[in-house]
């Protein structure tokens, strides 16, 4: 056991009285270790007074994905945790490995307060003090981090909507050029004279094509071969201009065989300008067509992610709030990341602010994305639970280790470095899934990792 004697040469306590130092050794234990004794560990709550007596402990931190040693505690008297005297929330901030035999002094956080306080009332409001301060730039700092991924959120929802606006630019501008030559087609069929019931057979042979899908490549390519040959040989100009247009239509020399019949020679050039710059209009029109629709259904999950145009509490569709998730973070899901969707017919909505809970959707899922580091399955799930609603948000990354998993919703826990995750934390995400009377839990499988979270 430590006693007084032990005590009085260690610098640290240097102006402590006798009475002081006696009442302090009855408080704690003496602890032996062996190198490679971990005596405390990184991110665990630092509910513990160590002070060395003999010996050498390594503070050891992972930093990324090696472990570094930070420091040492070489020397008789240097100390290390006990943060939850001062402050609840206190933990680790690394990890205490014994690289030699030695000896430590330890005393529990609580009775290092009361004796603290006891003797050394001032010391203590100070360090408390010191404790807030340190506590409050660190919750600054978060909400820095917060916004640098909205930041980064925000560049990738530009990214998405980027990619159906050019397209559709580009399509609208090819639509204005294809119009020119539809128009200029129309001017040359009426100089050659067309009688009706030409431009009748040759707009029921236009009819029967239609732009289908690419196909064999190979096989596209033989057929605007065959196609480039058929105009070329019945003198029909920019053959290989007009090809590629017929050959996507599903023209085939059969077919150009059947104009000809139709119209005679002399309209062929105006009648195949006018079939294929239609075909191409046609074309370009399901292109603009389906980029504007892209862009409104980004629109719209946009709109469901933030709720800005409603109540915060109403009724809310829970499977939107997850779908629209997956839309606003769509640029974060890698390649080699499946995303499985499985939701119940019968989800029922809940009364919930609908922009919270996506925000806790939101950190879920980014959690998985980083825990899979590129690849894996994401796993979305929602179903009846009783009268309310079971959300499971799994992935097939690593796994959590048991003290991630025991202090995975402390506050301002983490694992990741610094500008990393959404800054919100699973803390956060617990307290508005409390706010909403529900509960959010961590379920460990063979191969999963889930978050589960229970609304009423």
């Amino acid at each position: 056991m430590t006693d007084v004697g032990e005590l009085r040469p260690l610098v640290l306590f240097d102006g402590t009285g006798d009475d002081q130092l006696g009442e302090l050794c009855s408080l704690g234990t003496e602890l032996t270790f062996a190198p490679g004794d971990e005596l405390f560990r990184e991110g665990r709550p630092a509910d513990s007074w160590w002070v060395l007596l003999e010996g050498r402990i390594d503070l050891v931190r992972h930093l990324g994905h090696e472990e570094t040693v930070l420091g040492a505690m070489d020397v008789p008297g240097r100390w290390a945790g006990g943060f939850r005297a001062w402050d609840e929330h206190g933990v680790y901030l690394a990890t205490g490995r014994a690289a030699t035999r030695g000896r430590a002094f330890r005393v529990a956080a609580p009775a290092l307060r009361a004796w603290s306080t006891s003797w050394f009332p001032f010391g203590v409001h100070v360090i408390e003090g010191l404790v807030r301060t340190a506590r409050n730039f660190e919750s600054v700092a978060r909400q820095k981090e917060a916004l640098a991924s909205l930041g980064t959120l925000a560049a990738g929802l530009a990214h998405e909507l980027n990619n159906p606006a050019a397209a559709a630019a580009r399509s609208a501008d090819a639509l204005g050029t294809e119009c020119e030559v539809l128009f200029s087609s129309v001017g040359e069929l009426v100089t050659a004279a067309i009688s009706p019931d030409g431009f009748t057979a040759l707009d029921g042979l236009r009819r029967e094509l239609e732009p289908a899908p690419a196909g064999d490549p190979m096989a596209v390519a033989d057929r605007e071969d065959a196609l480039a040959a058929w105009l070329a040989d019945h003198d029909v100009p920019r053959d290989w201009l007009l090809a590629p247009a017929l050959a996507a239509g599903g023209a085939d020399p059969a077919w150009c065989d059947r104009v000809a019949a139709a119209l005679g020679r002399d309209a062929l050039d105006p009648a195949f300008a006018w079939v294929a710059s239609t075909l191409s209009a046609t074309a370009l029109l399901a292109e603009v067509r389906e980029s504007t629709r892209r862009v409104s259904e980004l629109v719209a999950a946009v709109k469901s992610y933030s709720q800005l145009d409603r109540a915060s509490m109403q009724r809310t569709d829970v499977v939107e709030g997850l779908e629209s998730t997956l839309v606003m973070l769509a640029a974060r899901i890698p390649p080699g990341v499946r995303v499985v969707r499985d939701h119940g017919p019968d989800v029922p909505p809940i009364q919930a602010a609908a922009g919270e809970l996506n925000q806790v959707w939101t950190n879920l899922v980014d959690n998985a994305l980083d825990a899979m580091a590129g690849q894996g399955t994401l796993r979305v799930c929602s179903r009846r639970d009783g009268r309310g609603v079971l959300v499971e948000i799994g992935d097939t990354g690593p796994g959590m280790s048991p003290e991630t998993r025991e202090h995975a919703f402390d506050p301002f826990f983490t694992t990741k470095g610094v500008g990393e995750g959404t800054g919100l934390g699973l803390d956060m995400a617990r307290r508005i899934v409390a706010r909403h009377r529900g509960e959010i839990s961590i379920d460990l499988r063979p191969g999963e990792t889930v978050l589960r979270v229970r609304l009423p």
